[in-house]
């Protein structure tokens, strides 16, 4: 059990306290939020959260444990050719677990006797946009195979646990769709406003956290091979289109 080849030990530990907070912070809004439960989604938001971090993304970093019983049991496991990384992973884990109950205090403030406010409805767009986009991110650096199935997962578990809260738009191009067709008379111009403006800075965060785990390393926003920027915004225009109106 160590970081993977290619990694230091801080790029492996940022990604398993990511990947651990997303997990507790699922498992707290799907199974544990008085609002959002009973559901019979419960098992599907945890266990995607797996497939989103586990074997694609973060999991090229630090191997995807997101667990200290798992990070001991591997550890365990491979005792011969080295034992000790577990304390250090189930330390960063723990941090990220923690992250995950204070967040979920301030997403979920009527759990704790409290009102349902904006700076839970905007934390909550941050929240799900930042881990929608640093899965892109590790992702698209990792080169991944699968890598649509991963970043499906972290949307859908994100959907799942924050959609009572904010709606789970996560995209302005979303949040737009939304105002406009009017089928949310609680989201206001300025409301919309500032969704968007809580995506974009979960986004640059995000850019920031998957560049920092590559070191400083990145990919350029444009045509793929063979494609010009005619196909681009074709290709945008259809699906995101298609995104707007399924959410609709």
């Amino acid at each position: 059990l160590t970081p993977s080849a290619g990694f230091g030990w801080i790029d492996a530990m940022v990604c398993e306290v990511i990947y651990t907070f997303m997990l507790c912070f699922v498992v707290l809004n799907v199974a544990a939020a008085k609002k959002n439960t009973p559901n019979n989604f419960y098992g599907l938001a945890i266990g995607f959260v797996i497939i989103a971090a586990g074997v694609y993304g973060a999991g090229m970093a630090s191997g995807g444990c997101f667990n200290p019983a798992v990070a001991i049991g591997i550890d365990l496991s491979s005792y011969h050719k080295g034992f000790g990384w577990c304390f250090i992973f189930m330390i960063w884990e723990f941090i990220g677990s923690m992250l995950a109950v204070g967040l979920f205090r301030v997403v979920r403030p009527e759990e704790f006797g409290a009102e349902k406010n904006l700076v839970a409805e905007l934390t909550s767009e941050f929240l799900g946009t930042f881990m929608l986009v640093v899965t892109v991110g590790l992702n698209v650096m990792g080169r991944t195979p699968d890598g649509a199935w991963s970043i499906a997962c972290a949307l859908m578990s994100m959907i799942y646990a924050l959609g009572d809260v904010s709606g789970a738009h996560f995209n302005p191009a979303v949040t737009v769709a939304i105002l406009i067709s009017g089928r949310c008379k609680e989201l206001t111009p300025a409301k919309a406003g500032q969704y968007m403006g809580a995506q974009v800075a979960g986004a640059m965060a995000a850019a920031l956290t998957y560049a920092g785990i590559y070191n400083g390393a990145s990919f350029k926003l444009g045509p793929g091979a063979k494609f010009s920027y005619g196909g681009v915004a074709v290709a945008e225009f259809v699906f995101t289109f298609l995104l707007c109106f399924v959410v609709l």
